[in-house]
Parts: structure tokens; C-alpha cells; sequence
């Protein structure tokens, strides 16, 4: 699976002098890691109420994600399963 190009996505950022470069929503501290990873566990709306985060960034974020394993080009020689 290809590494995710979090710099096409408008509502994150990475600022070196903010958690470590980490990948942020635009304008705060919280990793989109850390929304990520409490996915797994927890429900979208336990999510917007444990972090501070909006429902419409949790959706841009996903539907970030989703749009770019759907672009995963094949690579070149290799067949379709």
C-alpha cells in the first residue's frame, strides 16, 4: 500500500516547530494519527467528544483516505488480481 500524501490534504499541515513535523489538523497541535488510531477503538461521535475536532474533519480526513487508496496506481508490470 503507498505511504498517504497528507501535504494534498487541505485541512492538514505539518509545521516543523509543532509536534515534531507530525501531520496536524490545520491550526492546532492534535495529529491526524492520533484520530486515526482512536478510530479502531472508539466511534466517530466518542471521537469528536475526547479530541477536539469537528465531525466534518473526521469526515474530511477519511474521505481523504479513501480517495487516495483508491487512486493507488498498479505498478508498472504488475497484474491486477
Amino acid at each position: 500500500m503507498a505511504t498517504l500524501d497528507w501535504s494534498r490534504c487541505p485541512i492538514i499541515e505539518s509545521v516543523p516547530d509543532r509536534v515534531g513535523g507530525a501531520w496536524v489538523f490545520k491550526g492546532t497541535r492534535l495529529p491526524v494519527a492520533t484520530i486515526i488510531e482512536n478510530l479502531e477503538d472508539l466511534s466517530v461521535d466518542e471521537v469528536i467528544e475526547q479530541f477536539d475536532v469537528t465531525r466534518e474533519q473526521v469526515t474530511a480526513v477519511l474521505e481523504f483516505v479513501a480517495q487516495s487508496l483508491r487512486a493507488d496506481p498498479v505498478p508498472a508490470g504488475a497484474r491486477p488480481l
